[in-house]
């Protein structure tokens, strides 16, 4: 096993800036989620770990060791990519044992350790046959099975459930999970599905594209899955992380700071946010809520609230819940409802109530989290 330390990393492509100012680490045995946008660089991070990108400025480190001039081979990773990359000639056996053939390991040894991840992926059964007669789970296994019998020090994943249908996805994304428990090796996942990242990430680090500002980075927090969402450090990881994402509004602290006005009502202000509004008193701040904590009146028993008259645009019906879009003013909300009972259609008016407890304040020039 390894850590993995980022120290100031930059990548450009001639004048054209991928990844600027990184810097952060990967702890020994980690399971580390890369995730975001299309085109944010998470990938490209991925590949400088794994040595097939070269790294414009700045340092890698696996362990001890200074990675940017290693070769790939030589850097004790095993990846898994988005494409299976199985051979299809070769059996399941065959597509396991490759990588230990060429490295001209022991026949005991490599039968051994084939063995040892077919057992462990549930292909024991299944080591004669060719990848066109696996299931898309299946191959995805046996990909997951050659980087296993590597042994390796870190493990890097590229997207590799972006193939399977949607039920395969939870069934591989738990199975991934208790395979890196198992083997408590540094890994490196990289997805843009961020309920992925929730769901299998010890930590993650949520990374944007690069913009102008010359002190800028690709990185916008990096920490548990619930520090994200319940204390995002800015309104692009507030946005992105959760499904549905945070309405965030423009609303106005009061002239003594101990209220936030919004929509013409007035809520007090949180603990939380309590010396950061009396210092920032009655001037125009951005108020992030979450879905959840807008619903209806007879469904919720919240202490404190704030009613939120509007127009309903649509519902979407999830079985056991509604997601409920509505107008107020010039802006679209969305909130809860408990699916069973009776719903609004579009074009009803209808109140529903804001948990005053759990509104995010944060800074309209700066985007950052009210300190």
């Amino acid at each position: 096993m390894a850590s993995i330390k980022f120290d100031n990393i930059g990548k450009s492509y001639g004048e054209t800036e991928i990844i600027k100012n990184l810097n952060f680490g990967v702890n020994d045995g980690e399971f580390m989620v890369f995730v975001g946008p299309s085109g944010c660089g998470k990938s490209t991070v991925l590949r400088m770990i794994a040595g097939l990108e070269t790294i414009t400025s700045g340092e890698i480190r696996i362990g001890d060791r200074v990675v940017n001039n290693v070769h790939p081979k030589d850097r004790d990773i095993a990846m898994v990519f988005q494409s299976y990359a199985l051979y299809p000639h070769m059996n399941v056996y065959d597509n396991i044992a490759f990588g230990l053939k060429i490295r001209k390991m022991p026949d005991a040894e490599i039968r051994k350790r084939v063995k040892d991840a077919a057992d462990l992926l549930g292909l024991d059964k299944l080591l004669d046959r060719k990848p066109k007669a696996l299931s898309g789970g299946q191959r995805q296994r046996v990909a997951l099975g050659r980087a296993i019998v590597r042994n390796p020090s870190v493990f890097l994943f590229d997207e590799p459930l972006s193939n399977l249908d949607a039920e395969l996805r939870v069934q591989m994304r738990a199975e991934i999970s208790k395979l890196q428990h198992r083997l408590n090796t540094t890994t490196v996942y990289v997805t843009h599905d961020q309920v992925e990242a929730m769901t299998m990430g010890q930590r993650i680090a949520v990374l944007r594209p690069c913009t102008d500002n010359p002190l800028d980075t690709n990185l916008m927090q990096c920490g548990s899955p619930m520090d994200l969402y319940d204390r995002p450090d800015n309104i692009f990881v507030a946005r992105f992380i959760g499904t549905p994402r945070m309405n965030v509004l423009p609303a106005r602290l009061s002239d003594d700071g101990t209220e936030v006005e919004l929509f013409g009502g007035r809520m007090p202000v949180s603990d939380q946010f309590r010396e950061a509004a009396l210092r920032m008193r009655g001037r125009e701040v951005m108020l992030g809520i979450r879905p959840e904590h807008i619903g209806a009146a007879h469904e919720v028993d919240w202490r404190l609230t704030q009613p939120l008259q509007g127009q309903v645009e649509m519902v979407e019906l999830l079985g056991h819940e509604a997601i409920l879009h509505f107008k107020v003013g010039d802006h679209v909300l969305t909130g809860r409802l408990a699916s069973h009972g009776r719903l609004p259609t579009p074009g009803d008016t209808i109140t529903m109530q804001l948990k005053c407890e759990a509104i995010h304040l944060f800074d309209p020039v700066t985007e950052l989290r009210l300190r």
